[in-house]
């Protein structure tokens, strides 16, 4: 019965909003591999070192992080101050775990950003990270290097799956409104006329629900966490509409999540797969494609 129940909803659900799902670009013989914040496993994340790497390692997609400063760039980042496990002050000091969240960048124009290093100091987490100078790349930056270094390679230029980093409690502290936040963020991508290759995803609803109801032929992605424990029809229903991604944590998928997600005509893709094994298993059972910050492992 509870089956019924759910599936019930989501053909209720479907019709309620009218709304046929975006298609992807990619077939179902085509499995997406996403390289997560380009390859953090291998490279420092975030940055355009880590794309051009991803890319010679066959992603077919880069997820990364936005993020804005307080002259409106858009700018890679996964958090928006500067991690202490990553950064260097201009002075190359580094930034202490209870200072880190006063580096608000935020609060800085995109030229004092680009003045620390988030390459150099080796990583805790992930000892296989290649040490090399680098720093927070614009949106922009990242977007022209990419399609260089593909016409160069003779490569075909990849998605780009990016993650908008907002959340209520902070808005106007750490990040503008989504509404704002989107705007720029679309700005950048329209004028690289890219937008067919991308994909704009988010654990906060409110910047998907502004971009589809601007933008509905732009994709999206709802990103869930591994505790959030809401019923798969009950996510939807919040969201609004039929994104043409559910990213869950990947602790999360389960066969009959996946039946669900193609049921309702969505792709699950999800995060973060940091083994083969895992990879393998995901697969097995039907997900179309995986993030992982060990992009070789797609090869193996």
């Amino acid at each position: 019965m509870k089956k019924i129940a759910i599936l019930f909803l989501l053909i209720n659900f479907s019709c309620m909003t009218n709304k046929v799902p975006h298609s992807s670009q990619f077939s179902e013989t085509v499995f997406d591999k996403q390289g997560h914040r380009g390859c953090r496993g291998l490279m420092p994340e975030n940055t355009i070192v880590a794309m051009l790497n991803a890319i010679d390692l066959g992603v077919t997609t880069l997820e990364m992080d936005a993020s804005i400063s307080r002259d409106d760039q858009v700018f890679l980042s996964h958090e928006p101050f500067f991690n202490h496990e990553i950064s260097l002050q201009p002075n190359g000091k580094p930034i202490e775990i209870l200072q880190e969240k006063s580096f608000n960048m935020y609060q800085m124009d995109y030229a004092q950003i680009a003045k620390y290093d988030v390459g150099l100091k080796p990583h805790p987490r992930f000892p296989q990270q290649v040490k090399i100078a680098a720093v927070k790349p614009l949106l922009s930056q990242v977007f022209d290097s990419v399609i260089a270094y593909c016409a160069q390679k003779g490569k075909p230029v990849p998605q780009f799956n990016i993650e908008t980093k907002t959340a209520a409690n902070t808005d106007d502290l750490y990040h503008p409104k989504p509404e704002k936040f989107v705007d720029l963020l679309m700005a950048v991508v329209y004028s690289k006329n890219i937008e067919s290759k991308v994909i704009i995803q988010s654990f906060d609803i409110r910047t998907l629900q502004y971009l589809h109801q601007k933008e509905p032929s732009i994709r999206t992605a709802l990103l869930i966490e591994d505790f959030d424990k809401k019923p798969f029809a009950l996510q939807l229903k919040d969201l609004g509409f039929i994104p043409s991604i559910y990213s869950p944590a990947y602790q999360l998928v389960t066969p009959l999540l996946v039946k669900q997600c193609r049921d309702a005509g969505m792709q699950i893709i999800p995060w973060t797969v940091n083994d083969l094994a895992t990879i393998k298993s995901l697969k097995s059972i039907g997900v179309h494609g995986i993030i992982s910050d060990y992009t070789n492992l797609f090869n193996q």
